[in-house]
């Protein structure tokens, strides 16, 4: 019996069946190493897309009513801290200003004739005294030549008379200096009533008239601009905004499964889809918010209702950025973020429970206005109080 041997034409067959099973093989390998890899990279990190930059827009208002007649800076500009923004017609806080420079200074002028009065009353009971004690001296002489009959009976009634007529003159200087005394006791020029109100009100008006200039109360890009020159505007209303840029953060919203692992202090990478992939920031967890984002929304959802579906909720997860990047690749609020968070350290706290030992932001372009207030005060006492030769405390 023969055995049949193969041709060319099964042979070519077979070839194709081998190289098929191998690409499905090395298909496979590679289908199971890319798995492999997202198992063993993946555990260790969360990642989202639903992630934005965020930051503090700062309202620029007045503290004062008037009328703009200077804008000094459009949306886009950038505005340092303490540079001018809006200017205000200065003209009313100008008289308001100069009405109380004088009124301060007729009351130190006042006070200070008030001490005069009590020195000149003092000095007028001092006499008085001199008086009685003459009229008492009289009456006793003219008593002790009585009995030798040298002195009439009415020369000594006319001494009694003299002397109460000093006593009552001594009694009235004492009131009348009690009065003074009641306007200017335990008191300097500086602590007197009158000047303390008249000071009062030139500190009123010298920071309303420094006030109808408005300034930058941080350095930023200039954004939303509402003013117009001629406006005429009240306090509180907001004239523009500003955006520090380099105080920015990102919040990213993870679902509820991923914040398991989620920890204060767990690095993360970020990047911007205004820069691509090529571009990577780093940043750190600092806090993850008391409630889902719907809880916090104008209309929170009710789900105590009969049709409730359950829908996966997100955390906003705020995440510092490191400053240096920032300025090398500047980010502005808004611009979508992908984050992906280390979470193989899990020792960190999940919330935040420690008060801040330090303000988070503030501003000193307002810091001055009381101190330069209280100088132009001194200025106008020190002109005005007889160059301190005036008597600091007078007692009776």
């Amino acid at each position: 019996m023969s055995t049949p041997t193969p041709t060319s034409v099964d042979t070519a067959q077979t070839k194709p069946s081998y190289r098929a099973q191998w690409l499905l093989i090395v298909g496979i390998a590679l289908l199971l190493l890319a798995l492999g890899g997202w198992y063993l990279f993946g555990l260790g990190s969360e990642a989202t897309d639903d992630a934005y930059v965020d930051g503090n827009i700062v309202q620029v208002t007045s503290q004062v009513s008037g009328t703009v007649t200077v804008i000094s800076g459009d949306n886009t500009d950038h505005i340092d801290a303490h540079a001018p923004l809006v200017t205000l017609n200065p003209v009313d806080a100008e008289i308001q200003y100069q009405r109380a420079q004088s009124n301060l200074a007729r009351a130190v002028r006042q006070a200070r004739t008030q001490y005069y009065q009590v020195q000149q009353l003092q000095a007028e009971v001092s006499q008085r005294q001199n008086d009685v004690r003459k009229a008492q001296d009289d009456v006793r002489r003219r008593s002790q030549l009585a009995a030798s009959g040298a002195v009439s009976r009415e020369e000594i009634s006319h001494a009694e008379e003299v002397l109460k007529n000093a006593v009552a003159g001594l009694d009235g200087s004492r009131h009348a200096l009690a009065v003074r005394l009641a306007m200017v006791d335990n008191t300097t020029l500086r602590t007197h009533p009158d000047v303390l109100v008249a000071a009062a009100n030139l500190r009123d008006a010298y920071i309303a008239l420094h006030r109808t200039q408005i300034y930058s109360p941080v350095s930023g890009l200039i954004t939303k601009r509402n003013v117009q020159v001629g406006q005429r505007i009240n306090p509180g209303v907001a004239l523009m905004s500003v955006v520090p840029i380099d105080q920015v953060w990102v919040n990213a919203n993870f679902k509820e499964s991923q914040i398991e692992d989620l920890r204060i202090g767990q690095p993360a990478v970020l990047r911007a889809d205004a820069y691509g992939r090529k571009v990577v920031f780093h940043g750190t967890i600092v806090g993850l918010d008391a409630g889902t984002g719907s809880a916090f929304s104008l209309m929170p959802a009710q789900n105590a209702t009969g049709n409730w579906i359950k829908v996966t909720q997100r955390v906003p997860v705020r995440i510092a950025l490191k400053p240096d990047e920032i300025a090398v690749n500047p980010l502005r609020l808004g611009l979508s973020m992908r984050v992906s968070v280390d979470t193989t350290d899990t020792s960190g706290q999940v919330l935040n429970n420690k008060s801040p030992l330090q303000p988070a932001y503030s501003t000193n372009v307002f810091e001055n206005e009381l101190k330069d207030a209280n100088d132009v005060v001194e200025r106008v006492i020190s002109a005005n109080d007889d160059r301190g030769q005036i008597a600091q405390r007078l007692k009776p």
